[in-house]
């Protein structure tokens, strides 16, 4: 009995244990990714371990949890002799991902038009306009997260699961590279507002399925664009970054 008794107190304090590692896991996730989201971990930053973990006040270990959960998210990479980094920005995946994605969410967006009823559509405009009031003072991951609340809302109605599944794979693929768009191109913020206007006023008048879905495919082609040539621009600036 007094051997079942000591058994059930040591399950208890590793269950405790787990759960408080567990705690301060998220804690790191969430401290870490917070710097990486604005930036004060800049792509190819080296993520030393026992530094964030003195910085936090915590052991290795749930640090080390936290940047391989950062690690299942693209957002950050291994490498051979160096450890964990901010990854960098692969051009070519985003060109790609985004190319892509303006294609299957142009017409995932024209399919879901018929149901977005004027309750949706309202919805979708306040959404744009809280990302109009933060232009003075733009924080580039809470306009990323309006600009994925205002999408979601224009493309989550398609009857084509199919084509849904793609869009989600699309943003998924740059989950670790958003907030960079528009911190590496504050002006285009505005110019996404204003396009963001003019593909609700399509949906609204009743477009040709085919006029929202190029409005909905060039909007993403056109951040694209303006986030390529920002990349351009600074890696000629700083070679050593690129």
């Amino acid at each position: 009995m007094a051997r079942e008794i000591r058994g059930r107190h040591e399950r208890r304090g590793r269950e405790v244990t787990t759960l408080a590692s567990a705690s301060k896991s998220e804690q790191a996730y969430a401290w870490i990714r917070s710097r990486i989201a604005g930036h004060a971990f800049g792509p190819g930053y080296r993520l030393v371990l026992g530094s964030i973990a003195d910085e936090l006040g915590m052991s290795v270990v749930p640090v080390r949890e936290a940047i391989r959960r950062l690690e299942a998210e693209g957002l950050v990479t291994f490498e051979r002799n160096v450890g964990a980094r901010v990854t960098l920005v692969d051009e070519s995946e985003y060109a790609h991902t985004m190319q892509t994605l303006g294609l299957v969410e142009g017409a995932a967006t024209a399919l879901s038009a018929p149901f977005l009823d004027a309750k949706a559509l309202d919805a979708a405009a306040k959404v744009n306009e809280r990302m109009h009031a933060m232009l003075d003072h733009l924080d580039a991951h809470a306009f990323t997260e309006l600009n994925r609340q205002f999408h979601s809302l224009l493309f989550e109605p398609c009857p084509n699961p199919h084509l849904l599944d793609l869009v989600h794979r699309g943003w998924s693929r740059l989950s670790g590279i958003r907030d960079s768009t528009f911190a590496y191109v504050p002006g285009r913020a505005q110019h996404s507002v204003d396009e963001h206007a003019q593909i609700l006023e399509l949906i609204r008048e009743g477009a040709d399925p085919l006029e929202i879905e190029l409005a909905a495919r060039n909007h993403r082609w056109r951040t694209r664009d303006a986030f390529l040539a920002a990349l351009h621009t600074r890696n000629h600036h700083n070679p050593g970054e690129a």
